[in-house]
């Protein structure tokens, strides 16, 4: 019976126990700028589908697997 006092622990009395909540902290190179736009050079598949009915170039029945280059508006 002597072993099974070996793996039980005490635990602090909840009143003295102190709980520090510590964040990690973030690289500056990480964070976003803050209100900066910048134009998008690679589109989705569907805002390029979209780009390409604006101008004239898609045709109902074309596949979307496969679609032209297209540079974004400015």
């Amino acid at each position: 019976m002597g072993y099974r006092q070996l793996y039980i622990r005490t635990l602090p009395k909840p009143e003295t126990t102190l709980i520090q909540t510590t964040f990690m902290s973030q690289h500056p190179s990480l964070k976003s700028g803050g209100g900066l736009v910048v134009k998008r050079n690679v589109l989705k598949r569907f805002e390029r589908v979209a780009l390409l009915k604006k101008r004239g170039q898609w045709k109902a029945g074309d596949r979307v697997q496969g679609l032209r280059k297209t540079k974004a508006d400015v």
